[in-house]
């Protein structure tokens, strides 16, 4: 493997593991012209603002396409991007982002990268588009893809609509099989957003007191790495409020 290679490896794992903004320094010190970088940069940058509120993103977005142009991976980074801003907005409807994941399922030069442009697809008419029965379909696509990361991802969305259906079984089977592939990942904050919905399904299920506990080690750990939503979401569900 080059070493640029190998940096971009280094710096998604970083990021994985909460630590976005050192990621982000040593794809900088690395050569930012470079369109590996640039485009692992974007990406990186999604992430952490997902997770911590920045915006560092959209002008990493936008150099990834100078450097490397309208690939298929700098519009799955827009996408992203651009999903993100229109959840946390809570203004729109995703009607942009529908036709735009549809397009990359098309496009996709590989079964996993279209497993994930499902997986978008999916959340953007779950969040967005208001038409949940519509979205299991595409998680189900995702989930065979064979790719952990992709796996982690569907089987949480997944779980929530075995939730909604009242199959918390399935739901508890499916959540603790993702709380584990997100660690096996090095995914701090994934693994920690999989727990929350853990302590969820111990509201759920009248266990108040295993709820408290779990919300409590999520708003530490949340608090230590400077994922602020997560944060936020665990002191809520603490204060009461339903968060899922």
């Amino acid at each position: 493997m080059e070493l640029i290679d190998e940096i971009t490896v280094a710096a998604l794992e970083l990021a994985r593991a909460g630590r976005g903004e050192t990621a982000l320094r040593l794809l900088d010190a690395s050569g930012p012209d470079d369109p590996r970088i640039a485009l692992t940069a974007a990406e990186v940058a999604v992430e952490h603002d997902m997770r911590t509120g920045s915006r560092e993103a959209p002008a990493r977005v936008a150099a990834a396409e100078k450097i490397c142009g309208r690939t298929w991976d700098v519009e799955f980074a827009a996408l992203r991007l651009d999903y993100f801003d229109q959840v946390f907005s809570r203004s729109t409807s995703g009607d942009d982002l529908r036709p735009w994941a549809s397009r990359l399922i098309g496009s996709a030069p590989d079964p996993v990268r279209a497993g994930w442009a499902h997986m978008w697809l999916g959340l953007i008419l779950d969040n967005l588009a208001g038409d949940r029965p519509a979205a299991p379909a595409h998680y189900r696509v995702a989930l065979s893809a064979g790719d952990d990361l992709l796996t982690w991802e569907a089987l949480r969305h997944l779980g929530d609509h075995d939730r909604d259906d009242g199959d918390l079984d399935r739901a508890r089977e499916r959540w603790e099989r993702a709380a584990a592939l997100g660690a096996a990942t090095g995914r701090v904050g994934g693994t920690l957003a999989q727990q929350m919905l853990l302590a969820v399904l111990h509201r759920d299920t009248g266990d108040e007191a295993g709820a408290v506990a779990l919300a409590r080690e999520i708003s530490r750990w949340a608090h230590a790495i400077g994922a602020v939503r997560q944060h936020r979401q665990a002191e809520a569900f603490l204060a009461g409020e339903r968060i899922a």
